[in-house]
């Protein structure tokens, strides 16, 4: 006789072995790390084993990785903009909840904090200031064509001599560089209500227009913003401690150790020119490592047509050698504009390794501000708003600015500090910052 399906098969499907109320000393072992390679997280007091799914998270496998053992649930709320689809994929991962005597959250992390913060989104959310305006992304995306299509136009109008030279670079640079900030948009999802429409018009913008994959910069972008400013977890420290030496923990660390691959207390002096330098080639080469080991065949096809498209444009009309020049020195030109400005907000801030502090603690002491003006908005892409945008991720550029006071207020409620500066004295304060750290570490190196 056949054995029974449908119904009866259900019914007598194997209970998963684990207990349905969990601690928080069970979770927090189940890292990844250790003892216990799975990866457990906590969010809105469900606990949940991404130990396979992190390899097949759309935002990347780190970022989830990042959280495990933790609670998860603000990281959950900010990185997410259409929450009901996330929740059925997450249905398939629960494996228990926190049992009734634990907290929902750790208690290293401040209870009134998260409540008033949460309270502070739900506000948000009802003033409409995570709906996107249509009319200035469009004006964003129309001016980035222009000064593109008008690099191109300045060396076939006017040649090659010195100034129609410079100029047409110039454009180049501006154009790429506000790309820049547009795919960033996109990549938060940020421009369109619905993921399916940033994603698409990201590869766009990133893959055709910019020449990178979209993939690599999610992967990189959504860990730092996951846990910026901390050591093995946010990629943008990665430069620590090959280059430079980053935060006085770390190069008080790398001190004792007796390590030196650069004189990092001169770092503040080969700063200006070795990092944007050093950003150009690594970007070439990890695009296409990140692409092959991962089989992005897709993206990797779309960044060479960009390589080729670029020059079948301007080869004919400069010839290669020219050609050479013009694009490289508009890529380093871009990386230095890049450089500035993504460090501006974090190297003088703390660093650190990850701590599991609250959301708003490890976002607020991992950035700060630069006052607003519209060039310093246009030129930092509003990434002036750091702040805002960590917190708030999603949230489209244009409304940070709306939602500034109601932060500086639970920050001076809370006693956390809220800072904003220049855009001069943010750029002086990153060498300052390198200065100290060089001090720190030279001092351990030489006593330590």
């Amino acid at each position: 006789m056949a054995p029974q399906t449908g119904s009866t098969e259900k019914e007598t499907k194997p209970i998963p072995a684990f207990p349905q109320h969990l601690t928080w000393e069970e979770i927090k072992i189940h890292n990844g790390r250790g003892q216990s390679q799975q990866q457990w997280l906590v969010i809105d007091r469900n606990v949940y084993d991404v130990s396979t799914f992190s390899k097949q998270h759309p935002g990347g496998s780190r970022v989830i990785s990042h959280y495990a053992g933790q609670d998860a649930t603000d990281a959950f709320v900010a990185f997410h903009s259409d929450k009901a689809l996330v929740r059925k994929y997450l249905k398939s991962l629960l494996i228990g909840e926190l049992a009734p005597d634990q907290p929902s959250f750790e208690s290293n992390k401040k209870k009134s904090l998260l409540e008033d913060f949460r309270e502070l989104r739900c506000t948000i959310e009802k003033m409409g200031l995570l709906k996107p305006d249509y009319t200035f992304f469009f004006v964003i995306f129309l001016h980035l064509l222009v000064l593109d299509i008008a690099s191109w136009l300045m060396i076939w109008y006017f040649g090659i001599s010195l100034v129609p030279f410079l100029v047409g670079m110039a454009f180049f640079t501006i154009a790429q560089i506000q790309m820049g900030w547009f795919q960033h948009d996109l990549g938060h999802c940020s421009v369109f209500r619905k993921p399916k429409w940033n994603r698409l018009l990201q590869i766009i913008v990133i893959n055709v227009l910019k020449g990178l994959p979209a993939s690599w910069w999610n992967h990189l972008h959504n860990q730092h913003h996951a846990k910026p400013n901390c050591f093995r977890k946010d990629p943008d420290l990665n430069m620590h401690p090959l280059l430079f030496s980053l935060g006085k923990t770390l190069s008080v660390e790398l001190g004792k150790k007796k390590k030196k691959f650069m004189p990092y207390n001169y770092q503040h002096k080969y700063f200006i020119l070795l990092a944007p330098l050093a950003l150009v080639p690594f970007f070439q080469l990890s695009i296409f490592y990140f692409a092959i080991k991962r089989k992005k065949w897709l993206e990797l096809l779309l960044v060479v047509s960009f390589n080729i498209r670029v020059c079948l444009m301007y080869v004919p009309l400069m010839g290669f050698s020219n050609f050479m020049v013009y694009y490289w020195m508009s890529r380093y030109l871009e990386s230095t504009w890049f450089i500035w400005v993504s460090q501006m907000n974090h190297i003088p801030m703390n660093i650190d390794y990850d701590k599991n502090k609250d959301w708003v603690s490890t976002q607020l002491h991992a950035t700060c501000n630069v006052n607003q003006s519209l060039f310093n908005d246009w030129f930092t892409g509003h990434l002036n708003f750091q702040i805002e945008h960590h917190l708030f991720p999603t949230m489209p550029r244009h409304n940070y600015w709306k939602a500034a006071p109601l932060v500086k207020a639970l920050c001076d409620k809370h006693g956390i500090e809220y800072k904003s500066k220049t855009l001069l004295r943010a750029f002086v304060d990153i060498l300052h910052s390198l200065k100290e750290s060089g001090e720190h570490w030279l001092e351990a190196y030489l006593h330590g």
